[in-house]
């Protein structure tokens, strides 16, 4: 049995709760103020001169961008606040459970939003075919490296091929 295996074993359900809860909740702060920046960034575009240069499918781009951002805000300060909501009502595991698949939603509306400014930054400056050969690359990285490789460990782990 792998280390982290027997740890979790050992511990007692409520120390684990909360070693999870805050584990989740030190990463969502890692992440969460990036996010705030790029939203920052992308609501100050429109009021800036060359916004009204932009046609409808790059106006469209720049509306996803925004949207999956601010989505990624919601979705990643969802937990604390309901951590803050319902606070000593002794009910952590439903929280970690639901603030556990918000954070993975929060991380695919992120990628939506970077792929998108990338693809409109690229796009601007070397053309569409520029934009989309980069933004693809980008969307390949990001779905290896979050999602693929993780999964793929979890199945390793799983079929007892690897240990960790």
């Amino acid at each position: 049995m792998s280390a982290t295996r027997e740890m979790e074993r050992d511990e007692a359900p409520k120390r684990n709760l909360d070693r999870e809860l805050n584990e989740l909740m030190q990463e969502l702060r890692v992440i969460l103020p990036g996010v705030q920046v790029l939203l920052a960034f992308l609501l100050t575009l429109p009021f800036t001169n060359r916004f009204t240069t932009l046609n409808d499918e790059e106006r469209a781009i720049y509306f996803c961008a925004v949207v999956a951002t601010t989505l990624a805000v919601v979705l990643m300060m969802t937990p604390g606040v309901q951590h803050r909501m319902r606070f000593r009502e002794h009910d952590k595991e439903a929280l970690l459970r639901l603030s556990n698949e918000l954070a993975k939603w929060a991380t695919a509306a992120i990628g939506v939003a970077v792929s998108a400014v990338l693809f409109l930054i690229t796009e601007y400056l070397y053309g569409v075919t520029a934009g989309a050969v980069i933004t693809i690359a980008l969307m390949a990285t990001i779905v290896t490296l979050w999602y693929v490789l993780p999964w793929r460990r979890r199945h390793d782990r799983e079929g007892g091929d690897v240990e960790s």
